[in-house]
């Protein structure tokens, strides 16, 4: 048996705090179970009843003749642990707590939760909860609602599950009224024993769930939630409502990659990890619904072709700038698909997609219609649109489609601007119908969504590839820094660092002083580049820290004394102690990327990829990943920023080499890896070229993390 079955699959359910009082959470749980035909036992617990609901009632777990497979617990906070050892103590397998009062309330109710998830762990058991609202199956041989939600669930072959039981609550009831049935419905609450991952791993391989649901406040273990998300979605789609926002250690950012990730103002690290995970990010508990009724009743489109039916023009103007806006096309009909539809509809009607019949089409009209432009081999999805008139009923529109749409495996999405009672009667009528929608963009929001994830499934994964690199050199680097009691490394040491994974460093010169810089001045290979180095100088060329270009000694003294007054002027507390200068080679040409990574403090490091420069923080045209990276992921991050036509070459330019700034992408991805110390580590600019062979870091900042 799979260990969450005792929850989940539960041949006899014992429910501790239930009660005979109105209105009471045990009562209404107690009541659900009945309600909803439970096909096991039922143990009520109390020690003060009898019978609650003509059902014989126990003063403890442990003194129940049967053996117990689940314990439904909602007592109060303070009597749970007791609880907790009596059914240890019987052998029960699986808890479900839905009292309040743990974390979610503060350090003390923070310390009852370790103790509970202490106990739990000790016992062998498993445990939803606590604060949760309970769990739902809809298979026939179970048939358990171990809810306080007053909709029974329909039957369905979506897995969902939520953090929040008041949004729950909410959804069940959503949920029957769009006619959108369960296999399960798990209420996480604080997720102190059983994850979302866990139920994750438990939809994977389960017949009965065919979608996966989910509203989520937090992420427990990221790394792991993406390595089994990424898998289960290239079988079964994943959409995901994520609340909340991330924090990127704002207080800490020292780079533009820190603040960027601070600051952007999107929940960047969410974004990252659900992409890479394939999974489909709606921004609200309606788009989730939209998006359940097009996966749950329709097939996957073959391609991104649309066709739009209609018997009015306004609707299908929107639903055509929806779908442009989107990334569809609207399919073009064949000759003989035009010819068809001619026969068919008035002179007056347009034949061409979006098909617009007129408003006087009825069943017949919309039924052919819809079946020439199904077969048509230039649309992959059908959308049809009905706006009522006086005469033509609604309900015999869907009927007919409903008739029509199993004939062919394309997916048929409907949209009714019909009134509100047309909907409850739809339900009645057509139970298990097509997905209908009441205004245009939300019908072609699920379509689109549809088609990305027909493109994830057919996309391969790629491969994180391991490169040979000096790994051990890197650790001892960052061990002697940490020695000497310093969190931030020198450029000549951030040089150092990228050289043993591999990342080319434009050569410079060991930092001088004034009196050293004189000295040497004639020994360097000009041109040169002068930089002023300063524990206190994060941002240089903002405080006129660096020159570029210079062709003699002359030129380099003139420069370093120019920018020592520079310095001394924008950021006088840069100028002081520890105030030197690097000389660095000149790299000419090229074009400006930026690479970075920034640590969040609940996803861990985050990869930053964008043109470089002076203006990226202004221009911000920059993608965020979580490592590891595969080869495809680092193409990907390379072709999706804005700037991408400038690395391909405009005017004549030739394109950077592509390949190998995807392996330089790997190797950063291998080092933040390898190496947790990491903080911070910033490349910019990085100077990319035609040949991989001329790629340089410019300019490196790297700050490890601070130690407890």
């Amino acid at each position: 048996m799979q260990p969450l079955d005792a929850i989940l699959k539960p041949q006899a359910i014992a429910i501790v705090g239930a009660s005979r009082r109105a209105a009471s959470i045990g009562r209404e749980i107690l009541h659900q179970l009945i309600t909803y035909d439970f096909r096991g036992k039922l143990f009520p617990v109390n020690p003060k009843a009898e019978f609650i609901h003509s059902i014989k009632a126990y003063p403890a777990v442990s003194a129940i003749p049967d053996p117990v497979d689940l314990a439904i617990i909602v007592v109060p906070r303070e009597d749970v642990l007791g609880v907790v050892d009596d059914c240890g103590r019987k052998g029960v397998k699986g808890l479900v707590v839905i009292t309040s009062g743990f974390s979610e309330t503060g350090e003390e109710g923070k310390r009852f939760e370790e103790e509970l998830g202490e106990r739990v762990h000790r016992y062998g058991m498993r445990m939803i909860g606590p604060n949760c609202m309970g769990v739902i199956n809809t298979h026939p041989l179970v048939h358990m609602d171990a809810t306080f939600a007053p909709a029974l669930p329909l039957t369905g072959r979506i897995g969902f599950m939520s953090q929040s039981g008041a949004l729950g609550v909410a959804i069940l009831n959503l949920a029957r009224q769009l006619d959108i049935g369960f296999s399960y419905f798990i209420g996480l609450g604080n997720k102190t024993n059983v994850s979302g991952n866990d139920m994750l791993l438990y939809f994977e391989d389960d017949p009965e769930t065919d979608l996966i649901l989910m509203y989520l406040e937090s992420f427990g273990n990221a790394q792991r939630f993406k390595e089994i998300a990424r898998r289960i979605s290239k079988r079964k789609p994943i959409v995901a409502v994520k609340s909340g926002r991330t924090e990127a250690g704002a207080r800490a950012a020292t780079s533009h990659t820190g603040a960027l990730a601070a600051h952007q103002g999107l929940d960047i690290a969410t974004d990252a990890l659900l992409e890479q995970s394939g999974v489909i990010r709606v921004n609200t508990v309606e788009e989730l619904f939209d998006l359940a009724m097009g996966f749950s009743k329709n097939p996957l489109p073959r391609g991104n072709r649309l066709g739009i039916l209609t018997n009015a023009g306004g609707p299908a103007i929107m639903a055509t700038d929806a779908a442009i806006s989107l990334g569809l096309e609207l399919g073009k009909l064949s000759e003989r698909t035009c010819d068809e539809l001619r026969r068919l509809l008035p002179p007056e009607a347009s034949v061409q997609n979006p098909v617009d019949m007129t408003p006087k089409s009825d069943r017949s009209k919309y039924e052919a219609c819809a079946r020439v432009m199904l077969e048509d081999e230039s649309v992959d999805s059908l959308l049809v649109v009905f706006v009522p008139p006086m005469v033509i009923s609604a309900m015999d529109i869907v009927t007919g489609l409903e008739e029509l749409r199993r004939q062919y495996l394309k997916p048929v999405l409907g949209v009714m601007m019909a009134p509100e009672e047309f909907f409850k009667e739809l339900n009645e009528q057509h139970p298990n119908h097509m997905a209908i929608y009441v205004f245009p963009e939300s019908a072609v929001e699920a379509l689109a969504a549809l088609d990305r994830y027909r493109q994830w499934r057919e996309k391969p994964l790629g491969h994180v590839r391991q490169f040979e690199v000096k790994r051990g050199a890197a650790e001892d680097l960052l061990s002697a820094i940490r020695a000497e009691g310093r969190s931030q490394l020198s450029p000549e040491e951030g040089g150092r660092l990228l050289e043993c994974y591999g990342i080319p460093v434009a050569h410079g010169e060991p930092g001088a002083d004034q009196a050293e810089l004189e000295r040497r001045a004639g020994t360097y290979h000009y041109p040169v580049v002068l930089k002023a180095l300063s524990p206190g100088l994060v941002h240089k060329t903002e405080a006129g820290g660096v020159a570029v270009d210079i062709r003699t000694p002359e030129e380099l003294l003139a420069a370093a004394r120019a920018m020592r007054a520079a310095v001394q002027k924008r950021q006088p507390g840069a100028a002081g102690d520890g105030f030197h200068f690097l000389v660095q080679e000149y790299v000419r040409g090229g074009r400006e990327v930026i690479v970075g990574m920034a640590r969040d403090p609940k996803f861990g490091p985050l990869l930053m990829f964008g043109l470089g420069g002076i203006y990226v923080e202004t221009v911000k045209d920059v993608v965020f990943r979580i490592p590891p990276l595969t080869d495809l992921e680092a193409q990907e991050m390379i072709r999706q920023i804005r700037g991408c036509r400038l690395l391909e070459g405009v005017r004549g330019e030739p394109p950077v080499d592509f390949v190998g700034l995807a392996e330089i992408l790997e190797r950063f991805s291998q080092m933040v890896e390898d190496l947790p110390q990491l903080a911070e580590i910033e490349i910019n600019p990085f100077m990319v070229f035609p040949d991989v062979k001329d790629f340089r870091a410019v300019d490196v900042r790297v700050r490890l993390v601070e130690r407890a």
